[in-house]
C-alpha cells in the first residue's frame, strides 16, 4: 500500500511539472527583430500566429543592420528577419542563427515616390532626368546606402542607370526605410526611393514609378531563428511561409518567396 502510494505521489509530481513546463513555454513571449518595412504587416501575422498557438510575441523594428548588430552584440532575439540577404549572412558567417531554419519569406519591390500632392512625373530608364525633378535645393530620401537595405538597392539601382553620381550628394541617408518614407510623407523631401509595400502604407504619398528588377538585387526577406533560441523561434518563422501568413503578406503588397 505505502509502494502504491509513493509510486502514485511520483506520477503526480512528474505529470505536475510536465504542466508546469509546458505552461511555462506557452507563457515565454516570443522576440523577434524585424526589418521596418515589416512593420505593419508583422504585427498583423503575430496576432494571428497567437490565436493560432496562443504563443505571445513582441517585436523591435528598425533597419536591418541596426538589428544585425543588436544580436552580434548580445541582444535578446529569438528571430531575426531581414530586408536583404547580406545581414542575414553577416550573423550567419557569426554563427549567431540556426542555419536549418533560414528561409526567404517574402519580395518586394523598389520605387520612387513623391508626396500625394505632388505633380512631378518620371519614367524610370537609363539616365532619366531625377536631379532635375528635386528642383534647386530638394533631397532625395532613402536608407544609407552604407547600411540600410533600401539605400543599398537604391544605389545600385541609380548606378545600373547611370545617375547616381548625379544625385549622390543629394540624399538624405535615412536610419531605416520608414524613415525615409516619412520625410516624403511630410513633403520635407520632394522625392523618395523606398519599397512598394511602403508607399502603399502611407496615403501621403504616391508612386511615381517602379524601378526595373534588373537594376538591383533582388529583394528577398530571409528569416531564422537565432542560435540560442528556443524550438517555438522555429516554429514562428515556419508559420511565416504558412498559407495564412501568405495571404497576410500578399495582401500587404508583398511578393511569394
Amino acid at each position: 500500500m505505502k509502494r502504491t502510494t509513493a509510486w502514485l505521489g511520483l506520477l503526480l509530481a512528474s505529470s505536475l511539472m510536465t504542466i508546469a513546463a509546458a505552461s511555462q513555454a506557452a507563457q515565454r513571449t516570443l522576440t523577434v527583430f524585424a526589418a521596418a518595412s515589416l512593420t505593419n504587416v508583422f504585427e498583423e501575422i503575430g496576432k494571428a500566429y497567437t490565436a493560432q498557438t496562443q504563443q505571445a510575441v513582441r517585436f523591435s523594428f528598425a533597419a536591418s543592420s541596426v538589428l544585425a548588430k543588436q544580436i552580434d552584440s548580445g541582444a535578446p532575439a529569438d528571430v531575426f528577419a531581414s530586408a536583404d540577404q547580406e545581414w542575414m549572412d553577416y550573423l550567419a558567417k557569426r554563427n549567431l542563427i540556426q542555419r536549418g531554419t533560414r528561409r526567404d519569406i517574402v519580395t518586394n519591390v523598389l520605387v520612387l515616390v513623391a508626396p500625394a500632392d505632388s505633380n512631378v512625373k518620371l519614367r524610370i530608364a537609363p539616365g532619366f532626368a531625377l536631379t532635375p525633378a528635386l528642383g534647386e535645393h530638394g533631397r532625395l530620401a532613402t536608407g544609407d546606402p552604407a547600411s540600410v537595405p533600401v539605400g543599398k538597392y537604391a544605389k545600385a539601382a541609380l548606378t545600373s542607370l547611370g545617375i547616381w553620381a548625379s544625385v549622390e550628394n543629394r540624399l538624405v541617408p535615412a536610419d531605416n526605410v520608414r524613415t525615409a518614407l516619412n520625410f516624403v510623407a511630410r513633403g520635407e523631401a520632394p522625392l523618395g526611393i523606398v519599397y512598394a509595400t511602403d508607399a502603399r502604407a502611407d496615403r501621403h504619398v504616391r508612386v511615381v514609378d517602379s524601378f526595373p528588377a534588373n537594376t538591383h538585387e533582388r529583394i528577398a526577406y530571409p528569416a531564422a531563428a537565432t542560435v540560442n533560441a528556443p524550438a517555438e523561434a522555429a516554429a514562428f518563422v515556419k508559420f511565416l511561409a504558412s498559407r495564412p501568413a501568405q495571404a497576410i503578406f500578399e495582401k500587404a503588397g508583398f511578393g511569394k518567396p
